[in-house]
């Protein structure tokens, strides 16, 4: 049975979709909830059963790295192979037809798991990294494994031969250079800002929407959830990105032309 009251007022999404009509450049923040409706749990749900007794700074931080490099590759192990098995839901693939939408879209993503480029988005900034890559500890860049590492614990790079890690952003490290300068820029410049599927809590992400809210820039939220963001938010689309988005993007499709 259908669910309607998962999805906002026509009146709401209309008023929405007007924003994005208008916009000369969106940009898009997402978070962990719009993964999740792919079965990808949150950092924070993927520490369950036999992962529960470890603290966040056992398993993501360099220091936690340096003390035990077996455990942390285990557990990112255990997650890449739940995030090769899912695959883009509705919503990322709603935002990537949106890029084709409106004449400029910078998608900056939390999310790890590069579900946005498997849906088709172009020049995805990922704020977080992303875990299916490996990084070379050594030479500080993203590497091939060796031939060795096949059949050892801990994964080498095939270059230096130095230890790899999982190219993401652990407690403590700071953003990706380019992506921290183009994510502020694009809040910056853009005249229309979308927040997806994320809590508003995590900087310094989370500065993105409050500086386009500084610059009077309409600013609408999707969310099954309110948020710190939500009472300032112009416009709160309250449910799931997989449905949200989509109406919100069939909306803006039907209004071209008008």
């Amino acid at each position: 049975m259908k669910n309607d009251s998962a999805i906002p007022s026509p009146e709401l999404i209309e008023q929405a979709a007007a924003h994005l009509r208008r916009a000369r450049h969106v940009c898009v923040l997402s978070g962990a909830g719009i993964s999740a409706e792919s079965g990808i749990p949150t950092f924070r749900d993927a520490q369950e059963g036999l992962w529960a007794q470890y603290s966040p700074l056992d398993l993501a931080t360099p220091e936690g790295f340096e003390r035990d490099p077996e455990l942390v590759w285990r557990w990112y192990e255990w997650r890449r192979e739940m995030i090769r098995a899912a695959h883009p839901n509705p919503g990322h693939v709603a935002l990537a037809q949106l890029a084709q939408q409106v004449p400029r879209l910078t998608l900056v993503t939390q999310n790890v798991d590069g579900l946005h480029q498997r849906a088709g988005s172009p020049h995805v900034l990922e704020y977080h990294g992303n875990i299916l890559r490996d990084r070379c500890t050594v030479e500080q860049v993203v590497a091939e494994r060796s031939e060795d590492s096949r059949r050892s614990a801990l994964p080498r790079c095939a270059a230096c031969g130095g230890l790899l890690r999982p190219d993401v952003v652990w407690f403590g490290e700071t953003i990706p250079r380019r992506a921290l300068v183009e994510a502020d820029e694009a809040a910056a410049d853009c005249d229309a800002f979308l927040s997806i599927g994320t809590s508003s809590l995590v900087y310094p992400a989370a500065g993105l929407a409050e500086a386009a809210l500084r610059r009077g820039v309409p600013v609408i939220e999707v969310n099954p959830n309110p948020t710190d963001l939500s009472p300032h938010a112009d416009i709160v689309l309250q449910g799931p990105a997989g449905r949200v988005v989509p109406a919100l993007r069939q909306v803006l499709t039907e209004g071209v032309g008008r």
